[in-house]
């Protein structure tokens, strides 16, 4: 054969779905097969934009397929691993009735596949191009019998009967009354919450008066517009390459003074809290109960490039700060050894060295009663509901529908 004629065939798409499958199956995202045999037959690749590879097209990771004027993604098709786990968890059998809010095309495809041809399935985006891009594609693809509405999601879609599951593919701060209006008694509604800057998809059923999650899982989705609209406060730290998030109106900060406080000298502490690779997901419980404490908190995102030797946090995404009206400290995340890392805190301000404390007693805490348990309950409840004082560890999220409760468990430690 002669140097540096290709040796390796170029994937089709059906290869290329199989081998996604088989991650995703691998990975424990798809324990279904009826899931299974939706990923194997949608051709995801005809809902990304023109001149996608079919490698990107069916990579375990988000296409973007539109973006706002700034450059940021209004909509994009979510993460495969994502889709697989919200589909599985809604618990769709053959014959429901599915409202997705949130359109794309490629994940209602998905939800046509499992409910069959007895099914209904209604996808709603209130972007008219996004709307015109999803019908076509889902027209392309073999999937007419999907409708596609140009309205704001926040109102739900009436039809005849209610919808056994509906299902958000956009980051929501509050519940609007018609989707739990809409829901079937037994339904499922699952839709990435934000609760004080950290996003959980919550799997979301009845429990009488309120709903109760049945699953909770930390991702990012581009955010609602339209009445549902409610962005959290950013605060510049450095331009746009250090961001503080505020996600509640009881945190007040001095924008100024913070700012000036990372010119400061900065405070380093270390944990004895470890992870490693066998127990590195559960990072994400560690960001909830910190963000469940009675206190002022934030979620710093940086770009680590443009901010290296200042500011390294654990998650350059959303990485759990604690704050004064002057002071800050964030968690970090350092190599311990060649199989583990070691957590710890920054800190700037004239409170630093006590904020770093506060961070460093609550991570313990964390690891010693919570580390390995299964996280707290999360409910949510009609705004106004006076919940009894019982709980030790309770985060009560306000919002002008509802009010969400994070409940952590009793220790007895």
């Amino acid at each position: 054969m002669a140097l540096g004629s290709r040796t390796t065939k170029t994937m089709t798409a059906a290869d290329a779905r199989l081998r996604l499958v088989d991650q995703l199956r691998s990975q424990g995202w798809i324990t279904r097969p009826e899931v299974a045999a939706a990923f194997t037959a949608v051709p995801r690749h005809l809902f990304a934009p023109t001149g996608t590879s079919i490698e990107s097209a069916y990579a375990n990771d988000v296409v973007v397929t539109r973006r706002g004027s700034d450059g940021k993604a209004t909509s994009s098709i979510s993460a495969p691993w994502l889709q697989a786990h919200m589909v599985e968890t809604a618990g769709l059998t053959p014959g429901a009735r599915v409202l997705e809010i949130g359109s794309g095309g490629y994940n209602a495809a998905l939800i046509a596949e499992v409910v069959g041809p007895t099914g209904t399935v209604v996808s709603v985006d209130i972007d008219a191009q996004v709307v015109t891009h999803a019908q076509q594609a889902l027209e392309r693809a073999g999937y007419p019998q999907v409708e596609v509405v140009h309205a704001d999601g926040v109102h739900g879609h009436l039809a005849d009967g209610l919808w056994d599951a509906v299902l958000v593919t956009v980051e929501a701060s509050d519940l609007p009354p018609a989707w739990t209006d809409q829901l079937a008694p037994a339904g499922r509604l699952v839709v990435p919450l934000r609760m004080r800057g950290n996003t959980r998809c919550l799997t979301l059923h009845s429990a009488g008066d309120h709903l109760a999650a049945t699953a909770s899982l930390q991702c990012g989705f581009v955010a609602m517009q339209g009445h549902g609209r409610n962005p959290a406060r950013r605060v510049p730290l450095r331009g746009d390459d250090a961001v503080l998030t505020l996600d509640d109106d009881t945190t007040a900060t001095n924008a100024e003074a913070l700012r000036a406080a990372l010119d400061g000298p900065r405070v380093e502490v270390a944990s004895t809290v470890t992870l490693d690779e066998t127990n590195m997901d559960t990072i994400e419980s560690l960001h909830l109960w910190l963000a469940s404490q009675p206190r002022p908190y934030g979620v710093l995102r940086v770009d680590r490039d443009r901010t290296a030797g200042l500011l390294n946090p654990q998650d350059r995404f959303f990485c759990p700060t604690l704050l004064t009206s002057d002071s800050l400290a964030y968690l970090t995340m350092d190599r311990h050894d060649t199989t583990t890392w070691q957590l710890g805190g920054h800190g700037f301000g004239p409170y630093a060295p006590k904020l770093t404390g506060d961070l460093m007693e609550l991570t313990v805490a964390w690891d010693q009663q919570y580390r390995a348990g299964g996280g707290p309950d999360i409910t949510v409840h009609p705004a106004g509901t006076r919940l009894p004082d019982t709980e030790r560890m309770r985060l009560l999220v306000p919002r002008r529908h509802t009010l969400t409760a994070i409940t952590w468990p009793e220790t007895h430690h």
